[in-house]
């Protein structure tokens, strides 16, 4: 979110500034050729049309590179005109390209960031290594046994997540109503869960549970 949010905003930066530049250069070209045509007092474009237009624009940038062009629809009106590149060039686009600078670095940060989660087999900013559970500091996450074997079983599924009877029967097959005590291992798990990772356990009307990202 943070580099889409990046990305639109230094492209509404720019656009901006390119408009705000085009009206500056529209005026300034329809004033040049309106002193250049009372000049000379005539609608017919040479060459000295075109110097004059030139050394009346106000905008030293844009002298050489704004055209006279004929305007048919308009009967054969002189027309000036420049090109997008111009308007480009001449509009600050300072403030975009640190935008897009910073969209660059996000994106870089959070590919190196998934890379690497993905080398070490990260999820949430957990692993399970050699039996134990260990945060993205390689700190180990200390766990009661049951914890770790409901843990184990939430990880090692492929959606993360689990049914209540799953659970239960996994972890007291012989209790006929195990609710309360997976309620009270679910609640103590909860916090230790979300202190080490960015993980957190949801439960769906208490259906199921599964463990999914903040």
């Amino acid at each position: 979110m943070v580099l889409f949010a990046l990305i639109i905003a230094s492209s509404m930066v720019s656009l901006n500034s390119y408009r705000t530049t085009e009206v500056l250069v529209t005026e300034d070209m329809n004033q040049a050729l309106a002193r250049a045509l009372d000049e000379q007092q005539s609608d017919v474009i040479s060459a000295d049309t075109i110097q004059v237009f030139n050394s009346h624009l106000r905008m030293q940038a844009l002298r050489g590179r704004a055209m006279l062009a004929v305007d048919t629809n308009m009967e054969f009106s002189p027309r000036p005109q420049v090109s997008m590149a111009t308007i480009l060039s001449l509009s600050d686009q300072r403030p975009a390209m640190v935008l897009w600078s910073m969209a660059l670095l996000w994106g870089l940060f959070c590919m190196y960031r998934y890379r690497r989660n993905m080398t070490l087999g990260l999820y949430g900013g957990l692993a399970l290594k050699e039996g134990n559970f260990v945060d993205a500091k390689g700190c180990i996450v200390k766990l009661t046994p049951m914890q770790q074997q409901l843990m184990e079983m939430l990880w090692q599924s492929p959606s993360h997540q689990l049914s209540k009877a799953e659970i239960c029967d996994a972890l007291w097959p012989k209790k006929p109503d195990a609710s309360e005590t997976l309620y009270t291992l679910i609640r103590r798990l909860k916090p230790i869960i979300e202190e080490h990772s960015d993980l957190k356990i949801e439960s769906d009307r208490g259906k199921s549970y599964g463990l999914t990202i903040r």
